[in-house]
């Protein structure tokens, strides 16, 4: 990790910059794939199967019988596992559910809300090089509480053409049975225009290499909505010399291992601490087996010794995905938190925690997004309806205002359509 000490605020500006994806001509390949999937449904994306997973299919959809295949080859404890996650998961989403609140805002005029789920979404989640089943749990729970009445899940398959066993696992778990081998940017595009096997969803989810983040962007052009921005995976923490340094090590390194594109940021107020805490990284790195995908990710990352009353303007500068405030600042720092998209609080509360099994969400805006989304809640896989309804009493109570309003505006037709109901109510007044 690069040191820096005291640095001035052009200088945090320049070393908070996040590292910048290698060039490629991502807008060409993704609308080539589109096109491609528009045109020959299935048998292109069959073709992009071969072509990027080296592997050839006759099917894509997972069968019943791999399901129930893959509960009987998990170990025990690794299903146990999965079923507690699951349950706190469950838990911690069920509870955002909200009950609907009718309002009388004016005499006779009544006004409430009520949660809709979005009608079909696709969960995406990524092969590569770490089997995501934890995202399966953390989209497919909500989703279930939410009761989208179409829920389907696309993974790339492995060069078997099999479907990680843990990864169906979890999905039964989740209650979702719709499972399709098929990944890359060509599954982001089936999902978002249909195909005769995999049909068109209102919502997309899941994290995602440079090529399935840009097909989700590209897809909010087809009028189909996305989870959040998302791009390579983040963490600041922030903790002084009352923190045993290996906790810290663990921390920074368990973000690194994600990828090389990811990054760590370290704010400290002790230079010394910082060199304890680099031998315990040099320590713990050789033990894992994700080291050189680790070690990339600490070239692109800082470690920044200041005063910790700069640490929460730094931490609102970054906006981290994850933030780890640990020590004798901690609560001190934390209130003055406004941007990150989520907090993990006291020395023993490693981020590991949210992204497996405490029971909040691990799908979070990173790049600065954090500004202005939330992670992936239960309110991601719902919308929100507004309703209303006006008396005879709120006409009379309501309706001269809102000519007022309308005329104002120099909007005739708006204010004609109350009186129209203030006229006939006079009629009927009159008439009876």
């Amino acid at each position: 990790m690069k040191v820096i000490v005291n640095p001035s605020g052009e200088t945090i500006t320049e070393v908070l910059k996040r590292p910048k994806l290698e060039a490629v001509q991502l807008s060409e390949t993704i609308q080539t794939v589109f096109r491609e999937v528009e045109l020959n449904g299935d048998q292109a994306l069959l073709k992009f199967t071969e072509q990027f997973d080296g592997v050839k299919l006759d099917d894509m959809k997972v069968t019943e019988a791999e399901i129930s295949q893959a509960e009987m080859v998990l170990s025990e404890s690794l299903k146990s596992a999965i079923r507690v996650a699951a349950r706190n998961i469950e838990l911690f989403h069920a509870a955002q559910q909200e009950e609907v609140k009718v309002i009388e805002t004016t005499p006779g005029v009544t006004c409430w809300r009520k949660a809709v789920p979005v009608q079909s979404v696709g969960l995406y989640i990524p092969g590569g090089t770490a089997p995501l089943f934890s995202t399966v749990l953390m989209l497919g729970i909500p989703a279930k509480i939410a009761a989208c009445p179409v829920r389907i899940l696309c993974t790339p398959p492995a060069k078997d053409g099999s479907i990680h066993p843990a990864i169906l696992f979890a999905a039964s778990v989740a209650g979702i049975t719709e499972i399709y081998k098929v990944g890359g940017s060509q599954a982001i595009a089936a999902m978002s225009l249909g195909t005769e096997s995999i049909p068109k969803v209102d919502k997309l989810f899941g994290p995602g290499n440079q090529y399935v983040t840009a097909a989700k962007q590209y897809t909010q052009q087809l009028g189909v909505a996305i989870d959040l921005p998302a791009g390579p995976s983040e963490v600041l923490v922030a903790a002084d010399d009352s923190i045993p340094a290996a906790f810290i090590a663990a921390d920074l390194l368990a973000q690194a291992e994600h990828g090389a594109d990811s990054q760590v940021v370290l704010l400290t107020d002790s230079e010394v601490f910082v060199s304890t805490i680099q031998l315990e990284l040099i320590k713990q790195l050789a033990q894992l087996p994700r080291s050189g995908i680790a070690e990339k990710a600490l070239e692109n990352s800082v470690a920044i010794v200041v005063d910790s009353s700069n640490w929460a303007a730094i931490i609102n500068q970054y906006v981290p995905e994850h933030l780890i405030l640990m020590g004798k600042y901690e609560q001190e720092v934390v209130a003055q938190v406004v941007n990150a998209g989520s907090v993990f609080l006291g020395e023993f509360t490693a981020e590991s925690f949210g992204d497996y099994a405490s029971g909040t969400n691990h799908t979070l805006p990173t790049a600065g997004y954090a500004r202005a989304y939330s992670g992936v809640s239960l309110d991601s896989f719902v919308k929100k309806i507004t309703y209303q309804r006006v008396s005879e009493i709120g006409l009379n109570n309501l309706g001269n205002t809102v000519i007022e309003l309308a005329k104002a505006e120099e909007l005739t037709a708006h204010a004609y359509a109350i009186e129209v109901r203030l006229n006939a109510q006079n009629t009927n007044i009159q008439t009876s």
